[in-house]
């Protein structure tokens, strides 16, 4: 199938999913949404795929964030509808191993993304974080609980309360990322980790996958439904506006 935000390359035994908005550092919108939760359920079905590597096209992001000029116009009834939070809960659920390959920015939402993955590898240029509250909202979408379950709730709340924004070193150091490799090298070291496992028992990675999963996540799901509403109740207000209007202008002026 084609798509409009991403390409799905098939390999042996495994496929690559690449985000592609080069255009605007690979933001997520409505229509990425839609394709990449299309593309999740055509994979969990074909029984030739045991793996999925994902990156972003280009080399200045693999995920810059949520594409702001929809975000803004976003309210509570949407937030409610959960619909980033449950496409990244379909990749967390996805039954076979998924790793991101990460260069350049990988911020808010496309943070969010790579956390729902098994495993992240980072370029040096990769830079991670959840600057949500700079704009006025929160990592809505599943980045407190995985946040928090990966690098522990005191670094959790460090990075969520301040929107710091963290270099490969330190993701690294953290336990955000992986593997740190040179920017050339980390998505053919992706290909390689993901070749690597496919030469395992394959009913073994499965069922290891189920048991990891079962393993680390002890939220309750009402849990996400909590971030959902907080995050409704932040897109109607004033502040919200506000911040994400004025991040637009400086953008405009930036490229003008």
């Amino acid at each position: 199938m084609t798509y409009e935000t991403l390409k799905v390359v098939k390999k042996e035994g495994w496929a690559e999913v690449i985000i592609s908005r080069p255009e605007v550092l690979n933001a997520i919108n409505l229509k990425m949404v839609r394709e990449l939760s299309q593309a999740m359920d055509e994979l969990s079905l074909d029984d030739e795929v045991r793996g999925i590597v994902f990156h972003g096209e280009g080399d200045k992001a693999f995920v810059a964030g949520a594409d702001i000029s929809e975000l803004v116009e976003r309210k509570t009834v949407d937030a409610l509808k959960a619909i980033n939070a449950g496409l990244f809960q379909k990749i967390e659920d996805y039954p076979w191993p998924t790793i991101a390959a990460i260069k350049g920015y990988a911020l808010g939402g496309g943070c969010e993304l790579a956390l729902a993955m098994d495993i992240r590898l980072g370029g040096r240029s990769a830079q991670m974080g959840q600057p949500e509250v700079n704009l006025g909202i929160i990592p809505g979408a599943g980045g407190p609980h995985r946040l928090s379950r990966l690098v522990g709730p005191g670094m959790a709340r460090e990075l969520i309360y301040t929107g710091k924004i963290i270099d490969a070193e330190e993701c690294l150091r953290i336990g955000l990322l992986n593997h740190v490799h040179d920017d050339d090298r980390v998505v053919d070291e992706a290909r390689a980790m993901m070749q690597t496992i496919l030469k395992k028992s394959p009913m073994a990675v499965r069922v290891a996958k189920v048991a990891l999963n079962a393993a680390v996540n002890t939220v309750d799901r009402r849990s996400q439904y909590v971030e959902c509403l907080g995050q409704g109740m932040l897109f109607d207000s004033e502040d919200q506006r506000t911040r994400m209007t004025r991040f637009l202008e400086r953008k405009k002026a930036k490229d003008s």
